[in-house]
């Protein structure tokens, strides 16, 4: 890794500086208001000018997204891309450019001695927080409450503590892109209780994480109580080695996960070599949609555990869980699974050497869904099935949503997917969120995001840039952005994933041509509230016409999936408040009118009661995405 010599930074300022004033001597036309024509917004307006050949002038909203960087800071951070030394100076990258970045907490060698309460608080570093304490409560209220990306570390938290009792209640509730670690909690602890109540409710891309969580703990016991409830589209949790080793020590999953979105749970060596353990998972994932649990090595040489798994998952929408090495090697192990899976959209279970090398152990499924593997199964006969639903081949495959479904579906919000039909002035419809949940950023210039890696096969070099530790919320977040960019188009889909301004105007024109303008609803005005339809107008005079639409993806930098799919129709429209009858927005909508290659459980499916190529599908285009169409004056 290089840094600057102080003598190279100051020549490379200094001509900066005088270019700066020299330019601001002579002023520029490309240069909005007057400021430098070297700032990344004004060499995107020069670009525009250059690829772009419409009578239209270029687009506010778009040139808001170039970076805020002045000509100083450009060359300094360009300078330390092209020396790989930018994570020398994250902190100031991030903050004067833009960017989504973690902050770096401090490590704490304070310990505390006596009770704690806090409220109303956020981003600390608690390192050796509680260790050998005896007796005395610690509460953590309204802690990171409504927070944007709150960072959270909870290392060697009440280890070897005695009769130590912690309660997480209403932690980070309503909060975007939540990391929080606790490593090595409650180690070696004896007696005592911890509670999370309320934890991550309604929070936007959480990733929590519990390593070596109360091992080799005595009657310790854990209680998660409505945890991550109605959270969206997480990394999600990771238990890894929870309560190995311990003794007696209970466990409480209740109502964890309910109603979230696609959110996923890791459970590794969880009660590894425990000895009578007690672990209930009740109502876990109830309500869920897509949620993606793992419990990988579970129980594994553990002593007259008991596991109950009730109503687990239950009216979950195309759930997918698996089961590996559970209960391997155990002695006298119990496992109940209670409503396990009833899907009302078939999900995905797989039991794979499931009580291998066990002995005595009973399994008990009641009431179990369809779509589920059982291999390497040992002992059968010490278990029992009962209610199980035996689908038919016909009833296993995969069924187009009913319009009873599709009503009872929550997860499909009103107004998300419509028909053409209901482009008419005078209609009346429910508008969905379209407000922007993502952390607010800007693009990269060219000359600094073209000297950054971009690659799955790169990650440890990202990881590095942004101070992405192992397991991080940061590295999965690079990761499955990383990911969907390298995924293979779909049948007729042209694809790129942009990570400047000048790669979506490069892309849109290689698609559409010169004569292009971009598109995108007004503001967000009518979110979640019933609209009716004013004048609208269809672009290429409603005909079947190319777009390029770009939809942002999670990331450091602005980032946007860009695809171009065949036969759309795209519509621009006033959004009226049904009531007074005034304007509140101008809405853009992109009409799909073949659907033939979309998955038969696709939302909109779910929302129409359709199924592939049957019907043609609209949408709206949310806050900060957009979508490029042939310009017309």
């Amino acid at each position: 890794m290089h840094i600057l010599h102080p003598t190279t930074l100051l020549l490379s300022l200094s001509f900066v500086w005088v270019l700066n004033v020299n330019c601001a001597a002579l002023g520029s036309s490309d240069s909005p208001n007057g400021e430098s024509p070297f700032t990344p917004k004004a060499s995107l307006i020069r670009y525009w000018k250059k690829e772009i050949h419409t009578v239209l002038p270029e687009s506010a909203f778009f040139l808001s997204k170039a970076s805020p960087l002045g000509p100083v800071d450009l060359a300094t951070f360009a300078k330390l891309a092209s020396q790989n030394a930018l994570s020398t100076q994250l902190p100031a990258f991030c903050s004067s450019a833009k960017l989504f970045c973690f902050p770096d907490l401090s490590p704490s060698l304070e310990k505390h001695d006596h009770d704690s309460h806090f409220a109303i608080y956020n981003n600390k570093n608690f390192s050796n927080y509680g260790t050998d304490r005896a007796g005395g409560a610690d509460s953590f209220k309204n802690y990171s409450d409504g927070d944007n990306i709150p960072v959270d570390s909870f290392r060697r938290y009440g280890r070897d503590a005695a009769g130590h009792d912690e309660s997480f209640s209403s932690y980070a509730p309503d909060s975007n892109v939540v990391d929080q670690s606790f490593n090595t909690y409650g180690a070696g602890a004896t007696g005592g209780a911890g509670e999370f109540k309320g934890y991550n409710v309604e929070v936007n891309n959480p990733n929590v994480r519990f390593v070596s969580y109360s091992d080799n703990a005595n009657g310790k016991g854990q209680m998660f109580s409505t945890y991550t409830e109605n959270a969206n589209a997480g990394p999600g949790q990771a238990f890894t080695s929870y309560g190995k080793n311990g003794n007696g020590a209970p466990n409480e999953f209740s109502g964890y996960g309910t109603s979230s979105n696609v959110v996923g749970s890791d459970f590794t060596n969880y009660g590894e070599t425990a000895n009578g353990a007690n672990d209930t998972f009740k109502s876990y994932g109830v309500d869920g949609n897509v949620p993606q649990n793992n419990f990988i090595n579970y129980g594994d040489g553990g002593n007259a555990g008991v596991d109950s798994f009730a109503a687990y998952r239950e009216k979950s929408n195309v759930g997918d869980d698996s089961f590996q090495s559970y209960a391997k090697n155990s002695n006298a192990e119990k496992a109940n699974f209670a409503n396990y899976g009833k899907s009302f959209n078939e999900g995905t279970d797989k039991f794979s050497g499931y009580g291998k090398g066990a002995l005595g152990q009973q399994i008990g499924f009641k009431i179990y869904g369809v779509n589920t593997t059982f291999k390497d199964y040992a002992n059968k006969k010490a278990v029992t099935f009962a209610s199980y639903t035996n689908a038919s081949p016909a009833d296993a495959s995969v069924k187009v949503a009913s319009d009873s479904v599709a009503k009872n579906n929550k997860w499909i919000e009103p107004g998300k997917f419509f028909r053409e039909s209901m482009l008419k002035k005078g209609s009346s419809m429910p508008l969905p969120d379209i407000r922007d949940k993502m952390p607010k950023r800007s693009f990269l210039p060219r000359s600094i995001i073209s000297k950054l890696p971009f690659s799955t096969s790169k990650i440890d070099q990202l990881k590095e840039i942004f101070h992405a530790s192992d397991n991080s919320s940061m590295e999965r977040i690079i990761l499955d952005a990383l990911e969907e960019c390298e995924r293979a188009p779909s049948p007729g889909e042209t694809k790129r994933c942009v990570s400047s301004a000048e790669d979506m105007i490069d892309f849109a024109t290689s698609v559409l041509g010169r004569n292009v303008a971009v598109r995108t609803t007004e503001n967000v005005n009518g979110s979640k509230r019933n609209i009716m339809i004013g004048s609208i107008k269809g672009i290429n005079g409603g005909k079947v016409t190319k777009s390029v639409s770009c939809h942002q993806s999670l990331y450091p930098s602005l980032l946007y999936y860009c695809h171009s799919v065949p036969k759309v129709r795209v519509y621009e429209a006033d959004l009226l408040d049904p009531n007074s009858k005034a304007k509140i927005n101008h809405g853009v909508a992109i009409c799909h009118l073949d659907t033939s290659s979309w998955s038969p459980t696709h939302g909109a499916f779910l929302a129409l009661g359709s199924g592939p190529g049957r019907i043609e599908v609209c949408h709206w285009i949310f806050e900060n995405d957009m979508t490029w169409t042939i310009a017309e004056a």
